[in-house]
């Protein structure tokens, strides 16, 4: 089964790197490569040192993704274990983007080093995607609540429209939080019986699943120019829709998806400006992290090797 599913997405996530590349092609075919380094030196010193410190901040909250989930696993392990294994495991899916189990994969192995069941890894991992996904509700109707125009950059809509889909994400979050102030059944998913989390556990969750998703788009917001600029709100809401469809067409890295959807979304910017902070962005939040956690991998599984070689 897991052979098929990855057949599966492996053709999905070919299929949207090719059309979003031609895409990409017909609306950058006239930027030179002169046009787009002189784009990458106008952006400046103090904008490059805030950038790198927002890949920082998105890393350090996706470690407390885990760190959350551990808690309410009620396990403890190190602080420096978990960010390691949370940042490799991202790093890689991040860029892996068709094999939907590469994250799994990773993290079964880190910490079944550490005496984790099998079903407590799987609940870690769900739980990890449900932060995630409560993060992009929660930014989400936010900015659709504040800037309800944002999404007449993509589609034709009424910004009222876009309010009311707002307050439906709030809703369905509040209905969350209602959950564990009651403290429901456990949720049943798959063969997986995961406790309904306790109240500060879900308030971590809202903390920390919206804190990765305003530090990821921060990247591309400070590696933009000022002039034109339509602000941060308006380039995180791009972002988290560019970055929705980059998961949902499992495109390696999105590859294309985060390119075409931005160039569409902010015509009132220079292509080469946008194109140029989107290299930024996947220089430091993608490329750059996947070479260091294929350096962790390594030597993991070195240590795991030598480890068994001396027993």
């Amino acid at each position: 089964m897991i052979k098929r599913s990855n057949a599966v997405w492996t053709v999905v996530g070919t299929t949207a790197v090719l059309l979003s590349g031609y895409l990409l092609y017909k609306e950058i075919r006239t930027i030179s490569l002169t046009e787009l380094a002189d784009s990458l030196k106008a952006i400046s010193v103090i904008h490059w040192i805030l950038a790198g410190l927002s890949t920082l901040g998105a890393y350090a909250a996706l470690a407390w993704y885990d760190r959350i989930a551990m808690a309410h696993l009620g396990k403890k392990i190190s602080w420096w274990f978990i960010a390691l294994c949370s940042f490799t495991t991202y790093a890689l899916a991040h860029n892996i983007g068709a094999s939907v189990f590469s994250g799994a994969v990773v993290r079964y192995r880190a910490y079944r080093s550490k005496g984790m069941t099998p079903q407590e890894i799987g609940i870690l991992i769900v739980f990890c995607s449900l932060t995630f996904v409560l993060g992009t509700l929660l930014a989400s109707s936010v900015v659709l609540l504040f800037k309800p125009e944002l999404l007449n950059r993509l589609i034709s809509i009424e910004p009222w429209i876009a309010q009311v889909i707002a307050v439906i994400l709030l809703t369905l979050i509040a209905f969350y939080v209602l959950g564990s102030i009651r403290q429901k059944m456990p949720l049943k998913l798959w063969s997986l019986s995961i406790d309904y989390p306790k109240l500060p556990i879900v308030a971590r969750q809202l903390l920390a699943g919206p804190l990765e998703l305003l530090c990821a788009a921060a990247i591309i917001y400070f590696a933009l120019p000022a002039q034109n600029n339509p602000g941060y709100l308006i380039v995180l809401g791009i972002f988290l829709a560019s970055f929705s469809l980059a998961l949902l067409s499992h495109a390696p890295g999105g590859l294309g998806v985060l390119e075409v959807t931005f160039l569409a979304a902010l015509p009132e910017m220079q292509k080469v400006d946008v194109l140029a902070s989107l290299i930024v962005f996947r220089g430091l939040y993608l490329l750059l992290p996947f070479a260091l956690a294929i350096v962790v991998v390594i030597a993991f599984e070195i240590t795991q090797w030598i480890e068994r070689s001396s027993k």
